[in-house]
């Protein structure tokens, strides 16, 4: 008698594609905000092999509706809207995700130690609440006026207003992990202050933290639209989505396109981090992600 064997090597790709559909059921919102992201990011970086010239200017097609060779329509200067569009998403996303890794960064240290320091606490957090009763986009737009428009001055006046919320949540972390048993263990055994900090408290701030990156990135990109539609961004000459909305606004009851695709992109982008964000409390938080 013969016995046959299964190759365990071999992979279940039933099992695969069900486990796969298990999880998008139970996290709808995650995997469209991902899967928008992830289109938008591909189009972005593949934008020079498809999108053609954002800068080229043909004063003889100013103002064309959309048709099949120009998909977007032209502005008032004969610029390709399609293409400008497809650059500014390079430059929204840039700040996004600039913006959300530097405030979490800049933020989670400072909250480690201010957390961890009674001392230091009281001088952070003040500081903290002298930042907060400053309105951001005030804030951004002293900040633009007083340097040469760029996307890196940009990037840096939108993470100052947000790094607050980032201190006073990982703070919070903190001061609840920090009495901990396995804490009060590692400091009794002799553990430095870094190790205790990096080791031991840090990684229970993790997922509070991706979550409100998400929300970072998504208010990022709509402050840069605001500062770019208020002339305080980006260089005009630079294609961004607040950029096409402010020059266009002129020519809206005579050529709707032009307004209509770069905020159609703003929106669905800011959308897609929030459905993306919300996806990731649910399936981070203990409490919710027993009733899935």
């Amino acid at each position: 008698m013969t016995v046959m064997t299964v190759p365990t090597g071999a992979p279940s790709h039933p099992g695969q594609l069900a486990r796969f559909g298990r999880f998008a059921r139970r996290n709808p919102t995650m995997l469209l905000g991902a899967a928008i992201l992830i289109f938008f990011l591909g189009v972005a970086i593949a934008a020079p092999l498809f999108a053609g010239d954002p800068m080229l200017k043909l004063p003889t097609r100013r103002l064309q509706p959309p048709s099949r060779e120009l998909w977007f329509g032209t502005d008032q200067l004969g610029q390709d809207i399609f293409a400008r569009t497809v650059y500014g998403a390079r430059v929204s996303l840039v700040v996004g995700f600039s913006v959300a890794a530097i405030s979490i960064l800049v933020g989670m240290t400072i909250g480690l130690f201010a957390g961890y320091y009674r001392r230091f606490d009281g001088i952070v957090m003040r500081l903290m609440d002298g930042l907060m009763a400053i309105p951001a986009i005030l804030l951004a737009i002293a900040m633009v006026a007083l340097n040469q428009g760029s996307i890196a001055i940009v990037v840096a006046a939108i993470s100052i207003p947000e790094l607050p919320r980032v201190v006073r949540l990982v703070r919070s972390i903190v001061l609840s992990v920090k009495e901990l048993p396995f804490v009060e263990a590692a400091r009794a055994c002799g553990a430095r202050t870094p190790r205790i900090l990096f080791r031991h408290i840090m990684p229970s701030t993790i997922a509070p933290l991706i979550v409100q990156a998400s929300y970072i990135c998504a208010s990022a990109i709509l402050v840069e639209a605001s500062l770019s539609f208020l002339g305080a961004g980006v260089p005009p000459e630079i294609p961004s989505w607040g950029n096409l909305i402010a020059s266009s606004r002129l020519y809206l009851a005579r050529a709707p396109w032009t307004i209509f695709c770069p905020a159609v992109a703003l929106a669905l982008v800011v959308l897609a981090v929030n459905l993306f964000g919300d996806g990731l409390r649910d399936r981070l938080d203990p409490r919710l992600s027993r009733r899935l």
